[in-house]
């Protein structure tokens, strides 16, 4: 599916919903709970959770592939864990502050 900025997607196999901040060129595909997310206003039947998926997700919080260029940052938490073309992501890191003196 090609992603655009501000596409929210959610979960068929938990709770997750995410809004995409940054979108990558082409078509990528974002799964969650082992499950392939769609959007958020689309009627899509209920998959299972897959156990190997499950490390959650935390609201407010952003998940980053900076070598694809995706970023997306979860609305609604949920037992499911992010993954774009089957390699999971992480959460991005926060920026250090210069130091001042």
């Amino acid at each position: 599916m090609e992603l655009k900025a501000g596409a929210r997607l959610k979960s068929v196999a938990c709770e997750t919903q995410v809004i995409v901040v940054r979108a990558p060129q082409g078509d990528v595909e974002v799964t969650c709970g082992g499950a392939v997310m769609v959007p958020v206003d689309a009627e899509a039947e209920a998959a299972a959770l897959d156990p190997a998926a499950a490390d959650g997700t935390q609201l407010g919080k952003r998940y980053a592939d900076e070598e694809l260029g995706l970023e997306l940052l979860c609305t609604k938490a949920g037992k499911g864990s992010l993954r774009v073309n089957g390699v999971a992501i992480g959460l991005k890191q926060a920026k250090a502050l210069p130091a001042s003196d």
